[in-house]
């Protein structure tokens, strides 16, 4: 299963992306740098991490008029999985490829620690090898994870069972509406996700509960055994 990694200025989890989706796929990722028009045949993209063009004007704001992303939205739209991390997530809503936007934590303190999830969604092509409302760990790192949409938007994403990962067991770290912790796009091939599951895929990390992500994406997965 071939794979993508989006490299932008500022990035500093794409080292921590890459060995994941080698690990688990088998084969190293390509690597496509911010000025990249085009993006060759995948089976999926990723937006790792990080603090891209040092979040300067928003977090997000600037790398979402990089031309890759002109790219990766084309990519999208064709149906292509796109998977977008932390300062990723935040990119894939400043581009417009999801709604709503993330926020400065409530605590306004930058936030570093494990937090459990709740699989809100397990029909999903991202949540395959998980059960509807299995509760995984998973770490986060992140100073605007506060997730907010208005109330004709959540509607949407919660009638639509688009919410796909919430914070479990009062481990909300950032005052996210709802809990919301991942959300899909309309059409179900991008996923936006807060927390690092790349951080959790093999027991040398202290457990396995994000590589299930990963495996149901790229079409590894067997229901329930993720965790």
């Amino acid at each position: 299963m071939k794979s993508a990694v989006v490299l932008l200025p500022g990035l500093n989890r794409d080292r921590d992306m890459i060995a994941a989706l080698t690990k688990i796929s088998g084969q190293a990722p390509l690597t496509i740098w911010q000025t990249e028009t085009r993006i060759p045949e995948v089976d999926l993209i990723v937006i790792p991490g990080g603090f891209s063009f040092g979040d300067y004007l928003r977090c997000g704001a600037i790398a979402a008029r990089s031309p890759v992303m002109q790219a990766v939205a084309e990519r999208a739209r064709a149906g292509v999985p796109v998977l977008g991390v932390c300062n990723g997530f935040q990119i894939l809503c400043e581009t417009g490829l999801l709604p709503g936007a993330l926020m400065r934590n409530t605590s306004l303190n930058f936030v570093c620690r494990e937090v459990k999830l709740e699989v809100a969604n397990a029909n999903t092509r991202f949540t395959s090898a998980y059960t509807q409302g299995q509760i995984i760990r998973c770490p986060v790192a992140h100073h605007d994870g506060n997730y907010f949409a208005d109330t004709a938007t959540l509607d949407r994403l919660e009638g639509d069972g688009r919410v796909v990962f919430r914070y479990a067991e009062n481990t909300n770290p950032n005052g996210s509406i709802n809990n919301i912790a991942g959300i899909l796009n309309e059409s179900g091939n991008v996923l936006g996700l807060m927390p690092h599951p790349e951080n959790l895929i093999e027991p040398e990390h202290g457990g396995v509960d994000g590589r299930g992500l990963f495996e149901s994406v790229l079409g590894l997965a067997q229901k329930g055994l993720a965790a």
